[in-house]
């Protein structure tokens, strides 16, 4: 049978774009194969054409959350400059996607776009900082490992939680921390408010400052002069 004039053709990139934006809203495990057949108004059996299975489309994913992350460096900038940009645009891409953060932890970084952003990454911390093999791995994977830990440490961070009933919770943390005895936790009573609500992007700031701070004085160690 042929399909309505004004159906859009199935594509690759139309089953990713719509399967990221279900995973996002409703989690990695509700996404299944079907769901996102009634979605695309298709049979399962058109999306076998393109993934053959949800494995292979959870790959598919994985890389499209890599390829929008900005690799493109400013040469005339310094190295730790450089390496703070990508590391910016690598948390600015898991806060658009709540499904990101797991699609990097259980995927494999083999795709175009992952490897491309290592390359720089390694070329940054090898020709920049001057560090040798193991240090520059280290750091690389230590880099990826920041952006994820900033985003699921971020406060209020439940992806599977709507806006409201995220609020909620935290509003709970909060009365259950200001009514503790202030003689014994005038502290804790005071930041009541400050440990259960995400204060603008300070969290992400501080975490950048000091993995940024962490690689230039390991550089320094090693010898290496800005």
């Amino acid at each position: 049978m042929t399909p309505p004039a004004d159906r859009p053709q199935l594509s690759k990139a139309t089953v990713v774009e719509r399967a990221l934006k279900l995973a996002d809203a409703d989690g990695l495990e509700a996404l299944t194969i079907r769901k996102l057949a009634q979605e695309l108004g298709v049979t399962p059996m058109a999306l076998y054409w393109h993934f053959r299975s949800k494995d292979e489309l959870l790959v598919g994913l994985a890389e499209r959350v890599w390829s929008e992350i900005d690799v493109t460096v400013d040469p005339a900038a310094s190295w730790s400059d450089q390496l703070r940009g990508l590391l910016w645009s690598l948390i600015g891409v898991l806060r658009a996607h709540p499904s990101a953060p797991w699609l990097l932890i259980d995927h494999e970084a083999t795709n175009e776009p992952a490897m491309r952003a290592t390359e720089v990454t390694l070329e940054l911390l090898r020709s920049g900082a001057g560090f040798g093999p193991e240090q520059a791995s280290e750091f690389a994977r230590l880099a990826l490992w920041t952006g994820i830990m900033l985003i699921m440490s971020e406060v209020g961070f439940e992806p599977s939680l709507s806006t409201e009933e995220r609020d909620e919770l935290q509003r709970t943390k909060m009365i259950r921390l200001s009514m503790l005895p202030p003689a014994s936790y005038p502290r804790l009573v005071e930041h009541a408010r400050m440990l259960t609500d995400c204060v603008g992007d300070l969290h992400f700031q501080l975490g950048v400052d000091m993995f940024i701070a962490g690689v230039e004085a390991a550089a320094q160690q090693a010898g290496y002069k800005e």
